[in-house]
């Protein structure tokens, strides 16, 4: 992606998109992808950079849904378990199969998870990944060595998809881009611009980098700025109702020595009804989430003291190598767009995981709730109202079948396969010269040649860019991320021809941000 040449189609005069999207998370890059397939003009509008927000900070799973399963959710599992599926078959050297096993305790959970995983299974249809089981405590204990075994009875193996989020992310924008479309982050909407009868006709946008305004046109805006729908909202009616509920999730990273290297831990139901997920991703053990009530949306959402507890504590009660703060290698938390309950005392785990397209009187288009299992069927929904809103036709979507960007079947070694078909121009530039094939830190095998990668292929504008959604360090050892910044902002500063005080800056905020993702002991 070339974000210059992508400025310049965004800055030209007398141009008319057919849809403009504001938001650049899973909800946005759905939209687009979509449109793209069917043969729309595309411009995809972000404030910060791909996936800032709440698309890189899942759990890393692709999944169906097995407690909306049990919430009695048919469609919405339905949806989630077909999408899965497409995901893993068109994107696959970013999206594979995970196994999980759910710890036995009592004969009546082995009856009702293996009931319950059999009709997950029979629901994923011709796309399912495998076949659950029950297996025995000796089998439990081999596969998950970690785990405590009082009353354990055995255990139930069942599968769904684990994938990296930012990296799709990335790779559905170069598919836009690929497509025809124009995608730009560090572009922030400023306002929305309406004709004389107040019909949405396009924006009044800004490079937040180089401080540039230029006005889009377009037949059709989408918002779809997850958790800040509601200000996009306020932009077309100050007198708007709340949309958003905020409900924050998050997650601790600990060394992969604490559990299996190749099985996930599904607690299904923990000492509040939540459910807790132990999965191995990067070589380190993702475990979360919360479900916590939030008033605001932030852009960098902080972990409560209360949430960073209750994961410790509950993996504490399910592992023999109970973690503390210490072994936290780093913390994550991110902002679910939830849909606004009626009821104000409803539990944010009670509120549907659906997700909503509205459209106001103003003819705006808004994307609310969802997942990014669903970002494809998310976005198809939400072109599909195209011809209401512009009265022109509207071709048959083709985004289920696309492959992403960077498709490749066959699997590299370790993190390597993230670069899908791109391995080959990694592999470039390491023998351009000796310096391109050393490691920005020497506990981990990320290379200089990835950073220029990044400036050069993927739109990386600030150090922040590299370590937290390009390599993603950052969410896997904060304290090691801000060892390398200093590498890194040299690198980007030669790539991107800025200068020392350039580097001062990034570094003065990458390492206040890498502060955030470290806990205290």
């Amino acid at each position: 992606m070339n974000r210059k040449d992508n400025l310049k189609k965004a800055a030209e005069k007398n141009v008319l998109w057919d849809i403009a999207v504001i938001g650049g998370g899973s909800s946005g890059l759905g939209v687009a992808l979509d449109a793209l397939s069917r043969g729309l003009k595309v411009i995809l509008l972000e404030k910060a950079d791909f996936a800032k927000g709440t698309s890189s900070r899942s759990t890393k799973l692709v999944h169906g849904g097995v407690r909306y399963l049990a919430q009695g959710n048919i469609i919405l599992v339905l949806e989630a378990l077909k999408e899965r599926g497409r995901l893993l078959k068109n994107a696959p050297h970013l999206a594979h199969d995970q196994p999980f096993i759910i710890p036995i305790y009592t004969f009546f959970d082995r009856l009702k998870y293996t009931i319950g995983l059999k009709l997950y299974d029979v629901m994923a249809g011709k796309l399912r990944l495998g076949r659950s089981k029950f297996i025995s405590k000796e089998e439990t204990i081999k596969r998950l060595p970690t785990l405590r075994q009082d009353k354990l009875k055995g255990g139930v193996v069942y599968h769904d998809g684990q994938f990296d989020d930012a990296r799709l992310a990335l790779n559905v924008a170069q598919t836009c881009e690929a497509m025809g479309g124009v995608m730009l982050n560090y572009v922030k909407v400023a306002h929305l611009n309406k004709d004389a009868s107040g019909q949405v006709n396009g924006v009044h946008a800004t490079d937040q980098l180089s401080k540039k305004a230029f006005k889009i046109n377009a037949k059709m805006v989408v918002n779809a700025t997850g958790v800040f729908a509601d200000k996009i909202l306020k932009m077309d009616n100050p007198e708007a109702r709340k949309m958003i509920q905020p409900s924050q999730g998050i997650h601790l990273v600990l060394d992969s020595s604490f559990m299996s290297k190749n099985d996930a831990l599904m607690i299904p139901k923990t000492s509040d009804g939540r459910v807790l997920f132990a999965v191995p991703w990067h070589d380190k053990l993702v475990v979360g989430t919360t479900d916590t009530l939030r008033k605001k949306p932030k852009l960098e959402p902080a972990a409560l003291e209360r949430e960073i507890d209750f994961v410790l504590d509950t993996a504490a009660a399910y592992l023999t190598k109970a973690p503390t703060r210490k072994d936290i290698l780093s913390v994550y938390a991110g902002l679910r767009p939830l849909a606004a309950p009626d009821d104000e005392g409803e539990k944010t785990k009670e509120i549907s995981r659906s997700h909503k397209v509205l459209i106001s009187t103003s003819k705006l288009v808004t994307l609310t709730g969802g997942k990014w299992t669903t970002f494809r069927k998310m976005g198809e929904d939400t072109v599909a109202f195209f011809s209401k809103v512009t009265g022109e036709p509207l071709k048959e979507s083709q985004s289920a079948t696309q492959k992403i960007y960077a498709y490749s079947t066959e699997k590299a070694k370790s993190y390597l396969s993230i670069y899908g078909s791109d391995l080959g121009e990694i592999d470039k530039l390491w023998k351009e010269s000796i310096e391109m094939s050393e490691r920005l830190h020497p506990s981990y095998p990320y290379t200089k040649a990835e950073v220029v990668w990044a400036v050069r292929n993927e739109m990386a504008m600030k150090v922040e860019d590299v370590l937290a959604r390009r390599i993603r360090i950052l969410f896997l050892d904060a304290r090691a991320a801000a060892q390398m910044a200093p590498v890194v902002a040299e690198i980007m500063a030669k790539e991107l021809e800025k200068d020392q005080l350039w580097i001062d800056k990034q570094l003065a905020d990458f390492n206040k941000l890498a502060q955030r993702y470290i806990i205290k002991e």
